[in-house]
């Protein structure tokens, strides 16, 4: 590599690492006391290997091509879907979530796509209010599509708090993006 980091493709060689960062991402949950978030078992690795080989999980790779952050994306209702953006903890405040999510906004424009939904908590600081800064809006109970309210039943089921959670979307179409270099 050049000294540049760039947004790649995951490849199935990543993925035991993309497991790696969303184990280290969760640890700092556990410092605001919720420990049931922190201790969560990542991804399986069939689970990412079916984003990777729809070519839907890109990672961000440090300077010797080892995965520091990662996105994977589903498609829900037509929408694009966050499914999950982690970024190792050292990583922080350098806008490597920002980043892959403008490449997934980059992948859902190319792909017709209006908007970009996610699931999210809503008082945590690095992700609720975090993503409304980026230009997220909060849904509405009568905004939340099926394949939402799904998602937000399967997390219920899962043990998360639902009063606790929100579904948000982003326009495409005024989406502000920041400069990356990204190999698709």
């Amino acid at each position: 590599m050049t000294g540049v980091s760039v947004i790649r493709p995951a490849t199935e060689v990543d993925l035991p690492a993309l497991q790696e960062i969303e184990i280290a991402a969760g640890k700092p949950f556990a410092d605001i006391g919720m420990t049931a978030v922190a201790e969560d078992e990542p991804p399986s690795l069939e689970t990412l290997r079916e984003y990777q080989r729809a070519g839907r999980a890109w990672v961000w790779a440090d300077d010797d091509d080892r995965p520091i952050g990662y996105l994977v994306l589903g498609v829900v209702d037509g929408a694009a879907h966050i499914d999950q953006v982690s970024v190792l903890p050292g990583y922080r405040g350098q806008r490597i979530g920002k980043r892959l999510i403008d490449h997934a906004v980059f992948w859902a424009k190319d792909h017709g796509m209006q908007s970009i939904t996610l699931t999210t908590f809503l008082d945590v600081a690095w992700n609720g209010p975090y993503y409304e800064r980026l230009g997220f809006r909060y849904l509405s109970d009568e905004e939340q599509t099926p394949g939402l309210r799904a998602i937000r039943a399967a997390e219920a089921a899962h043990g998360l708090d639902g009063s606790s959670r929100a579904s948000m979307s982003a326009d495409i179409a005024t989406w502000s993006f920041d400069g990356t270099v990204s190999e698709t």
